[in-house]
């Protein structure tokens, strides 16, 4: 573990008020990438005194670069993940331990309480994830540079995409142009959407050719460093129908003016609200059915989230999606997202591909 982690345990100690007699097991793999830098399976193990990855063999020498001045143990003659993280909190007087109650099921926590007589068990109440909403400026640099290859790889697709084509050749060749342009990874599945399957906001991509006049919806992003990108576009091959397009401009009015609404201090729920009231105005009410945004970092959605259920405000460094879409069944969809980071001033977008209609 860097100084970098080091700096960050110390800092979810202080967040989460540690006590001496009290430790945490974190099993969430993006929580044990944010404390450690460690990507491998296994589960850490935090006390005031000390952080440990619990791991198997196969994973010891990646523990050993990943996370250095991070203790590493080794399962092995009959203990398990848990009984070794037992003898750890036993050694160093823990009698309470805190743990992810949101993310341990039922019968794993049962398997846990068995394993560790006489110790008490309390929420961890997302302290990991709370300390995650506000990046850094070397994570928002990460996600910039996911944003900056999935950008390039938009701006490949466009040259590739041809009537004819299915949805998963479309997405295929653009996964593969992610990572040929140096992401590590896909951050989520991607989604192509052609003709009426845009009107799915989740749509799977099929063996659906490609016609002309059809729209095409892609929501993608690269990861780097550990970190998401988010992005979506709609652009159309051949030329679309009037109606197509004046659910596009309406989205694009939507997304521009709810992306320049983005400051500290703003509420969240009040520029879901614009954008609803932009689509609402132009005669589609009921048609944009998921909130305008999330956060992004480790994981592909994370807080805060742009909702009508989210009253919290921005802060610098929060990095957000804005993402509004109108979807008509039988018809098709638009939807249109950035990524942006909030600054101390307003925002910046991490995200500079084409919104307005492109048409091949």
């Amino acid at each position: 573990m860097e100084e970098y982690y080091m700096n960050r345990v110390d800092r979810f100690r202080a967040a989460a008020a540690l006590k001496a007699n009290e430790g945490v097991i974190i099993h969430k793999p993006s929580n044990i990438y944010y404390l450690s830098g460690y990507t491998g399976e296994g589960i850490l193990v935090i006390g005031n005194t000390f952080a440990a990855v619990v791991t198997d063999f196969r994973y010891t020498e990646q523990c050993e670069r990943q996370a250095p001045e991070c203790q590493c143990l080794m399962v092995g003659k009959g203990l398990s993940h848990v009984q070794i993280a037992y003898n750890l909190f036993k050694e160093n007087g823990i009698d309470t331990v805190r743990f992810e109650d949101d993310k341990v099921t039922v019968q794993a926590f049962e398997g846990i309480k068995a394993a560790m007589p006489g110790i008490t068990f309390v929420s961890l109440n997302r302290a990991p994830e709370n300390l995650r909403i506000v990046k850094d400026e070397e994570e928002i640099g990460y996600i910039e540079e996911a944003c900056r290859i999935s950008c390039a790889a938009f701006e490949d697709i466009l040259t590739f995409v041809k009537p004819g084509m299915t949805e998963k050749q479309v997405q295929l060749h653009l996964d593969f142009k992610m990572l040929e342009l140096g992401a590590e990874g896909i951050a989520f599945s991607t989604i192509a959407a052609a003709g009426e399957n845009g009107s799915l906001p989740h749509a799977i991509p099929s063996d659906r050719v490609i016609n002309v006049g059809d729209m095409i919806t892609l929501d993608f992003g690269a990861k780097k460093h550990g970190y998401c990108a988010d992005m979506t576009r709609t652009f159309a091959v051949g030329q679309p129908s009037d109606e197509m397009k004046k659910i596009y401009y309406t989205v694009l009015k939507a997304q521009m003016e709810c992306q320049e609404m983005l400051a500290p201090g703003v509420c969240c729920k009040d520029v879901d609200s614009h954008a609803r009231k932009i689509i609402d105005g132009a005669g589609y009410e009921g048609r944009f059915g998921h909130g305008l945004g999330h956060g992004v970092g480790i994981d592909i959605h994370e807080a805060p989230r742009l909702s009508q259920a989210c009253e919290d405000l921005l802060v610098p460094g929060h990095v957000v999606t804005v993402e509004p879409g109108i979807y008509i069944p039988g018809l098709g969809g638009v939807r249109i997202e950035n990524t942006c980071a909030i600054t101390k001033d307003g925002f910046r977008s991490l995200v500079h591909a084409e919104r307005d209609l492109i048409i091949l």
